[in-house]
């Protein structure tokens, strides 16, 4: 079994199957990344087997301790941290979620180097003494509410970078989008890839990335449509254009045609995020409820 404390490092008991095999192929088989291993070596780590320093050629045997203590990790330069309140919805040792309202970038930008998510962070690890940088598994754009993950060690994120790529880690998101919707649920499959002429906005075009989006109607109103959507993919703003393709823009979001006479922001919110967890392999699902100026708009439909 594994055991991982605050200054990140994972123990290890070995099974008999591992009798006279490389501890490197252990760790392998353990999802250590080349790259962590690497850092471990040259950055201040160490890997020790019954409390004795070895190297990854180490000859293991049955109940032997491994021990991988991983380096001390140091936050960006360019990350500067800032007291920010954050909604807290869960946390342990490897895991962090947090709901995060319209209107904050997730991520610094060239443009605005301070007041993300990632900066109220980065002042929250500063404020407990934690050793980490930050590591956002999931993005939302900045007028985009809802839950965020965000792995508290390099190797927790590598863990999650391997759940994304075989799609375990899964969103669910509701929006209020314009017009009536001729079928109450189905499947918008569609290649996104960025518009020429923008920077920004992407659009839908042959030569796009393939991208999927399941929607669900919750609720017909005469000026709008309240939706569930789940993305099958993580394409950058796929939800906003795949509705937009459809003719059914979402609400406030003028960048893809959504008129802004009810709300100001697109209304998008992430109200679900389900995973394994990477240590305990449990699968976690968190719910958090819609943005208030979302639930007034949709109390007036």
């Amino acid at each position: 079994m594994w055991q991982m404390n605050k200054a990140h490092s994972l123990q290890w008991t070995i099974p008999s199957n591992y009798e006279g095999r490389l501890l490197r192929e252990f760790l392998v088989d353990q999802k250590v990344s080349k790259r962590t291993l690497t850092s471990v070596k040259f950055e201040g780590g160490k890997i020790c087997v019954n409390k004795s320093e070895v190297n990854v050629r180490h000859l293991l045997k049955k109940d032997d301790i491994v021990e991988l203590v991983f380096p001390p990790e140091t936050g960006s330069d360019k990350l500067i941290p800032e007291n920010m309140p954050l909604n807290i919805v869960y946390e342990d040792g490897d895991v962090l979620v947090v709901d995060k309202p319209p209107g904050l970038n997730t991520i610094p930008s060239k443009e605005h180097m301070t007041g993300s998510l990632a900066n109220g962070i980065a002042g929250y690890y500063k404020r407990i003494s934690l050793a980490s940088a930050v590591h956002i598994v999931t993005r939302l754009d900045r007028d985009t509410s809802g839950l965020v993950l965000i792995a508290k060690h390099r190797h927790i994120h590598h863990l999650f970078s391997l759940q994304q790529k075989g799609r375990e880690v899964s969103r669910t998101y509701e929006a209020l989008a314009e017009g009536e919707m001729k079928s109450t649920q189905g499947v918008i499959e569609k290649p996104i890839g960025r518009k020429e002429t923008s920077i920004i906005e992407r659009e839908i075009r042959q030569d796009g990335q393939y991208a999927c989006t399941a929607y669900l109607v919750l609720g017909q109103f005469s000026q709008a449509v309240h939706l569930s959507l789940h993305p099958e993919t993580g394409r950058t703003h796929q939800i906003r254009v795949h509705m937009s393709s459809i003719g059914h823009p979402l609400l406030g979001d003028d960048l893809y045609g959504g008129h802004m006479g009810l709300i100001k922001r697109q209304a998008l919110h992430c109200r679900t995020l389900s995973f394994f967890h990477p240590m305990t392999k449990e699968w976690m699902e968190f719910n958090c409820p819609l943005a208030s100026d979302m639930k007034d708009v949709l109390n007036d439909l």
